[in-house]
């Protein structure tokens, strides 16, 4: 199995779940399917989500919750 390393789409915070306290939408060594929510970014109060775009597990995430991210930025690891 390979492992990928997804990166931030764009520039803004990102954000593991969906509201504070909500539980993450995925966590490390859940399975992914195309299309699952990873996580979100905000950008001056616009939230796009970070989507899966192949299947596998979530091996590890780079960032914490509600840290501010680059485009091109580590976000998590995905076995794929």
């Amino acid at each position: 199995m390979a492992l990928k390393t997804i990166q931030a789409p764009i520039p803004g915070t990102f954000y593991r779940a969906a509201n504070p306290g909500d539980p993450p939408f995925k966590a490390e060594n859940d399975p992914v399917a195309v299309g699952d929510t990873i996580g979100l970014i905000e950008v001056m109060k616009t939230f796009t989500p970070v989507l899966a775009e192949e299947a596998g597990t979530v091996r590890a995430f780079h960032i914490e919750n509600e840290d501010a991210v680059m485009a091109g930025q580590p976000l998590y690891d995905l076995e794929a």
